[in-house]
């Protein structure tokens, strides 16, 4: 018969266990020392890049835009109304995340439409001819 291994002899084969008693040996404590300024910057505040000619959106509580931004994909149509809307709203308050969510969504059914207006009108109409469907046979 096998011998029964101790609960501390198990414990020193699993691979980190009890990290947090030896902290030369724990992960986060570099994280937990206070950052030191680095030398070797060739600049005291990063190069801004230039005004953009499409809208782009910042928080609430930034006067100006950050150095770097995305272009890429300009707010349009309704999900643009509302991500300018969410935007105006500070971030630690849980309607701009909301409203962000929402205005993703919306974005999808808008690039969906653009893109086949006919198959995408069907799919809504699947979807609800399903649910109309569903409710006949329920009752």
């Amino acid at each position: 018969m096998a011998e029964q291994m101790t609960s501390e002899q198990v414990h020193r084969q699993i691979p980190g266990w009890g990290v947090d008693g030896d902290p030369k040996k724990r992960p986060g404590v570099p994280m937990l020392l206070k950052p030191e300024v680095r030398e070797g910057a060739h600049w005291e505040a990063p190069e801004r890049q230039r005004l953009p000619d499409v809208p782009v959106l910042k928080r609430a509580e930034l006067k100006e835009l950050t150095a770097t931004f995305s272009t890429a994909v300009p707010p349009r149509g309704l999900s643009g109304v509302l991500r300018r809307v969410a935007y105006g709203i500070p971030e630690h308050l849980v309607r701009h995340v909301m409203l962000l969510l929402v205005a993703d969504r919306v974005d999808v059914v808008e690039s969906r439409l653009r893109r086949g207006p006919i198959q995408s009108l069907s799919a809504v109409l699947g979807v609800v001819g399903g649910g109309w469907l569903l409710s006949r046979l329920r009752a």
